[in-house]
């Protein structure tokens, strides 16, 4: 679906900037820009910043004038840091992502583009009159001008985790052990059974836990450990733990802390 989706970049004066930019793009998933009147491109600092986005660069469009990069386009938005005179629809980069992405569900069947302006002074008046709506990113008033690169990243993050839930794909990835994956296999009611005891046993012998005087230890201890799943990988941990602890008092090798 972002396939629809095209960042133009006005009169871009750093080469770094614009390799920053399609590194974020490539990132989220974008990958069709359009330079308008660029100041240095090609440029071997664009493709360094790019760190690996080369193809992004390759493809990339320049045009003459703002009206070439949208004049196909159903849907323009504008970035903007200022207030402007004439009041116009303005959008936060969630809604921005959210309108971008309703029209592409719609079937529109031309391309939708997201405008960024020069590093030192964004759009000119007349060229964000030429955008259905402007994009503003709530930065902090004393201090909201944004590196070309980041500012585009904001975006392209929105469209990205926007266009995933709606896709009912995952927004975030499972960290997984770098050991082997049976030792993500949860630890059995069995295991369990034998660190408990274990573990009362460990507690017994460091003075902690006294039989004759429960105070409900062991069971307020399988709560503790009833609300997380312990797998493979972190019983064997645990239980090495309670076994170091014995070496460390003296205390010789019993059955129950065979794993």
């Amino acid at each position: 679906m972002l396939n629809n989706v095209r960042v133009v970049l006005v009169n871009t004066s750093h080469p770094g900037n614009i390799g920053g930019a399609a590194r974020a793009m490539k990132n989220m998933g974008l990958h069709e820009l359009v330079l308008v009147d660029p100041v240095r491109f090609p440029d071997p600092e664009a493709n360094s910043r790019a760190s690996g986005a080369d193809d992004v660069l390759q493809q990339a469009r320049i045009v003459g004038m703002l009206e070439e990069a949208i004049e196909d386009c159903v849907l323009v938005l504008g970035t903007s840091a200022r207030d402007r005179r004439i009041p116009w629809p303005v959008l936060d980069p969630r809604e921005a992502a959210d309108e971008v992405l309703d029209r592409l569900e719609a079937a529109e069947t031309g391309p939708i583009a997201i405008v960024f302006g020069r590093e030192d002074s964004g759009l000119t008046s007349e060229e964000l009159q030429r955008c259905q709506y402007h994009v503003h990113i709530p930065s902090m008033p004393d201090f909201s001008s944004l590196n070309l690169g980041a500012a585009v990243q904001v975006l392209a993050y929105e469209l990205r985790m926007q266009s995933l839930q709606r896709a009912g794909a995952p927004t975030k990835m499972h960290k997984v052990e770098t050991t082997a994956l049976p030792n993500e296999i949860p630890a059995t009611a069995g295991e369990l059974e034998q660190y408990f005891q274990h573990l009362e046993q460990v507690l017994v012998e460091i003075g902690f836990h006294d039989p004759q005087k429960p105070r409900q230890l062991m069971p307020r201890l399988r709560r503790l450990y009833g609300r997380i799943q312990v797998n493979r990988m972190e019983m064997n941990i645990l239980r090495g733990i309670l076994t170091e602890t014995q070496k460390a008092i003296g205390v010789k090798a019993s059955g129950a802390r065979r794993r």
